[in-house]
């Protein structure tokens, strides 16, 4: 616990373990089954409970609960837990449950951004890179996979998974699986795909236009999704495309659908 800085009116558990460099700010709580990593940083007024682990370098800003019990009836107290990486950054109120079940836990993965008042339910996966912008909620047992954008006051219902690179609109609502690299539009609508965050991430042309004809053929056409599925293992070949079709192939829930309006394009 070298180098570690815990206010005097702060409550730490004599139990909680703390790694170097640890501050904890003003009237902030740190109970006793928590591990915060070194370097952590605990602002006012943040709580960090239950069987939570918290990797290094994570930024807890005024007001945030992490660990909390889990909304759900079935909860019987057992002792959950929350498993959260490194570099995260969680604003002001954010709020993250640990699981319902001693069976699987709740994870954040590394390099997060949970804007203010953002939630992650209990039993949620969320990988690497995302952002939650203020307010976005997601329900329990949500899967998130690497630099997902999620965007002010949206909304993800229990069981949905959202694939890699994948955007929501402000103020969108999902109950529906939302495809790797697509951009989520009103309910359960998608309008093209993440043509900015693909060039950013270095796709080249060839991939975005692949992903383009693969997007039109699984999410613009009347057949059936399954032999639409299997005409498109044949035919587009590259990385991101079949990661695109294991997604659409795997979903239990359905997947968002066209809304029939102009895809944004790579003008």
């Amino acid at each position: 616990m070298a180098d570690t800085q815990i206010h005097r009116t702060a409550v730490v558990h004599p139990e909680a373990r703390l790694g170097n460099g640890v501050v904890v700010g003003p009237l902030s709580v740190v109970e006793e089954h928590v591990t915060l990593g070194a370097g952590c940083i605990l602002g006012p007024q943040v709580i960090v409970t239950g069987h939570t682990v918290v990797g290094a370098r994570n930024r807890f800003h005024a007001g945030a609960v992490v660990g909390d019990a889990p909304q759900d009836f079935k909860y019987a107290g057992s002792p959950t837990r929350l498993r959260i990486g490194d570099d995260n950054v969680f604003r002001e109120h954010v709020t993250i449950h640990r699981s319902n079940t001693l069976d699987d836990d709740t994870v954040i993965g590394s390099g997060n951004l949970f804007m203010v008042g953002s939630h992650a339910g209990h039993n949620c996966v969320v990988g690497n890179q995302n952002i939650f912008a203020n307010g976005s909620l997601l329900a329990g047992h949500v899967t998130v996979a690497d630099r997902a954008f999620i965007s002010g006051n949206c909304l993800v219902h229990q069981f949905t998974r959202i694939g890699r690179l994948a955007m929501m609109q402000g103020g969108s609502a999902i109950s529906r699986d939302l495809p790797p690299f697509c951009v989520a539009r009103g309910d359960n609508g998608i309008c093209g795909l993440n043509v900015v965050g693909l060039r950013r991430l270095g796709f080249d042309s060839a991939q975005r236009l692949e992903l383009r004809a693969l997007y039109h053929l699984l999410f613009r056409s009347q057949r059936k999704l399954a032999d639409l599925l299997l005409e498109a293992r044949g035919k587009y070949l590259s990385g991101p495309a079949q990661e695109m079709i294991d997604f659409v192939a795997g979903a239990q829930k359905g997947v968002c659908r066209d809304t029939g309006k102009l895809e944004i394009s790579d003008e």
